[in-house]
């Protein structure tokens, strides 16, 4: 058999998801905290997605709502979800109805009281998470575990609403979360080593593939794509159209390019991030096209409109006035007009992924490459075959990734390119950020 670096990638991705996460067992003399039970506190589609994750595991699930119409809606999508379970033939009617049994709506936090775990799936907002939290530690009873949904928020601030730290934890899912793997377990600074463990227990528990993080804005997942959406959009200033930057990376083997991916994620959502980065980190400006197509109330699939149209079906399709607002767009930005390569959008956007990725093992975000390499595999669509952004570096030669990003350094918006200490020890040491192989 021909030893390919396809199937070197594939190899290392199985390892990786396999040892993601793990030891999970409670620290010495502790006895191990067991979830029995859940609660969810928001009815959304997160709320939703969560909830069915814990159905599908045995778990028994309360799902609350400030608004009972809003709970009760939850639970019809629930039934929905399991009716068309059984039209496809993936269950019976008799393991749907035994599954859609074990979850309560409720439209307050009282219900929760005897919850072992109750996860905050509410809107996107400091404020609000605040205020559920500080309900959560009047409600719940001594040694259940608070968890926040939080993609980008400092968990930190959010525990310090409680009265007890040492259990609270960010389980970040992904959407649609019945259907992602990943779970960005966040440890927070005061999260004890029992909850941390117990999170991660959850995890596997519910089929999904566990990842440790540290505290900082956007985790490790969202923290990098920050900077490859960064790049997409600086691709649109250069005069290249949203569609063409998902189809070279699509071609390449992303599971979505990063234009698609935010009309799934939701438009509404990556505005409100932007708008806070922006007073908190105005030395790292964006482009203003996303907020073009963000005023137009372009939210993506939710909307029927984003950066692309879609029908009844979700289907996307390209839309005439995205392409005139890139090119106006990019008219008014007047950046030296020169044809960009397929591989220069490539490189632009994964390289970017490399760089944050290694900024992130020198701050001790994550734990390891292969960490960030799980992450962006099942959480992100990375394509297993090259392994992760931090196998791929690797394969290609940190020498020539440094080499292309010096290149972006000298053109438009090259502040960047600042490349992370660790990448360039390791380029120096001709050491590989993944290890031996």
């Amino acid at each position: 058999m021909i030893d390919t670096t396809e199937s070197q990638a594939l190899r290392y991705a199985s390892i990786g998801d396999e040892a993601a996460g793990r030891p999970a067992s409670a620290p010495p003399g502790e006895p191990e905290r067991s979830i029995k039970s859940v609660g969810i506190v928001g009815a959304g589609t997160m709320g939703t997605g969560i909830a069915i994750c814990c159905l599908d595991a045995g778990l028994p699930t309360r799902l609350v709502d400030a608004a009972a119409s809003a709970a009760a809606a939850a639970g019809g999508r629930v039934g929905a979800h399991y009716d068309k379970a059984v039209s496809r033939g993936r269950l019976t009617p008799d393991a749907a109805r035994e599954r859609q049994a074990r979850l309560a709506t409720a439209p307050g936090y009282d219900a929760l009281a005897g919850c072992d775990l109750v996860i905050e799936a509410v809107f996107e907002d400091m404020d609000v998470k605040l205020e559920v939290f500080r309900q959560l530690d009047r409600a719940l009873q001594p040694g259940a575990l608070l968890a926040s949904n939080t993609s980008t928020l400092d968990l930190d601030r959010i525990a310090a609403a409680t009265t007890r730290a040492e259990d609270v934890v960010g389980l970040h899912f992904f959407s649609p979360a019945q259907v992602m793997r990943l779970l960005e377990v966040v440890r927070g600074r005061r999260t004890s080593a029992a909850t941390l463990a117990a999170a991660l227990r959850f995890g596997r528990s519910i089929g999904k593939v566990p990842v440790v993080a540290g505290v900082c804005d956007g985790f490790i997942g969202n923290r990098m794509i920050e900077e490859y959406a960064r790049q997409a959009y600086l691709l649109v200033d250069l005069g290249v159209l949203p569609s063409r930057v998902d189809a070279v990376l699509e071609r390449w083997g992303m599971a979505m390019g990063p234009f698609a991916v935010m009309d799934l994620a939701g438009g509404d959502i990556g505005w409100a991030i932007r708008k806070r980065r922006k007073l908190e980190q105005p030395d790292r400006p964006y482009s203003a096209f996303p907020d073009r197509v963000c005023e137009l109330k372009r939210f993506g699939r939710k909307t029927g409109a984003g950066y692309y149209a879609y029908d009844a079906d979700a289907v996307r399709r390209e839309d005439p006035l995205i392409t005139q607002i890139a090119v106006e767009h990019a008219r008014g930005i007047a950046c030296a007009s020169r044809e960009i390569p397929d591989e220069e959008i490539i490189e632009r956007c994964i390289y970017a992924l490399v760089n944050e990725g290694a900024k992130l093992l020198d701050e001790g975000i994550a734990a390891s490459a292969s960490d960030i390499d799980v992450v962006y595999r099942n959480g992100y669509g990375f394509p297993a075959g090259r392994g992760g952004p931090m196998f791929h570096a690797d394969c290609v030669g940190l020498g020539r990734v440094l080499e292309s990003m010096r290149r972006f350094a000298g053109g438009y918006q090259g502040w960047a390119w600042q490349p992370a200490h660790g990448l360039l020890d390791a380029a120096r040491r001709g050491a590989r950020l993944t290890g031996s192989r």
